[in-house]
């Protein structure tokens, strides 16, 4: 019930997102490590991508200031990993989580350039709460326990403390700006 309330008082791209997150492209069987690979890429370029809207589109010094460490961060995060699938010989393999990851985007993508000024903001940031907090849950629950290849384990494992702390600066930003 409380996931429910919760729900309904994020924007439509932070609800989008959850529900991404919590659907049966999670719980299908379990991952294999190119699919591990492409899973993880993909997100973090999402990641990438909302954040080079908000810098677009947002004044508030803020958001931008937030995207833009999103978009150094989850590049570098980028990067890491294809280094890592060079390295093992591995080819990130489109599925299932990967398709719905990049519709959600088309559908959060569009609400957001829908948006502008403080509505923008708080859709953004209402959503990078979401985000994050649904890619965490992902990458400890489905991602590290189906990596097969102990390196892959480890980079995904690394990453955690970055997450959080992404997840902890989204939720500082929007009640900053909550507060405006």
């Amino acid at each position: 019930m409380n996931t429910l309330k919760s729900i309904m008082k994020w924007t439509g791209a932070a609800a989008v997102c959850l529900l991404f997150f919590s659907s049966t492209a999670w719980s299908q069987s379990k991952l294999t490590d190119p699919e591990i690979a492409s899973v993880a890429v993909t997100a973090n370029q999402i990641d990438v991508n909302y954040g080079k809207i908000a810098v677009k589109k947002s004044k508030s010094p803020e958001i931008r200031k937030f995207a833009e460490t999103m978009i150094k961060d989850h590049t570098d995060i980028i990067k890491q990993a294809v280094a890592l699938a060079t390295k093992l010989h591995v080819t990130p393999k489109t599925n299932a989580t990967t398709k719905s990851l990049l519709e959600g985007e088309k559908k959060t993508t569009k609400l957001l350039n829908s948006k502008k000024g403080k509505a923008f903001d708080k859709a953004y940031i209402d959503n990078e709460v979401a985000y994050h907090k649904a890619v965490i849950n992902a990458v400890q629950n489905v991602l590290i326990p189906d990596s097969q290849n102990q390196e892959l384990k480890d980079l995904l494992t690394k990453v955690m403390p970055l997450l959080n702390s992404h997840l902890q600066m989204a939720e500082n930003t929007q009640a900053e700006i909550q507060g405006k």
